[in-house]
């Protein structure tokens, strides 16, 4: 079984590699930003990204940041965010019917409370 953290690591890489792939010259504060992360656990994501091979990054002259650099998804970086995309729509699938299920078992207990409050009213 995957370790909670791990999940969210996978989850911050996912929306990073998501967005990378939409705005490759977004700078590092722009993505933290968009994300709701530090820079400090931006860059420590895109690093780790980069160790992997999932993301490089390109000098590139007419790129917004002032450093003159883009995040590009390299192609086993595309495959990689194809299988986590994956894993990431079964988990949330997963969470969401847990909710339907909690929010339908508190309809009911909810339900039930405001019959017995009724009913203790007319005696």
């Amino acid at each position: 079984m995957t370790s909670r953290q791990a999940k969210l690591q996978e989850d911050t890489y996912f929306r990073v590699m998501r967005i990378l792939q939409e705005n490759p010259d977004l700078t590092q504060r722009e993505l933290a930003d968009k994300l709701g992360i530090s820079v400090g656990g931006l860059n420590y994501c895109l690093k780790a990204l980069m160790d992997k091979g999932m993301v490089k990054m390109k000098n590139f002259a007419n790129s917004k940041n002032k450093f003159g650099y883009v995040y590009v998804l390299t192609p086993s970086g595309m495959a990689e965010k194809a299988a986590i995309t994956q894993r990431f729509l079964k988990r949330k699938m997963d969470e969401y019917e847990a909710l339907k299920a909690e929010i339908e078992t508190l309809r009911l207990e909810f339900e039930g409370k405001e019959k017995v409050t009724m009913q203790e009213g007319e005696i």
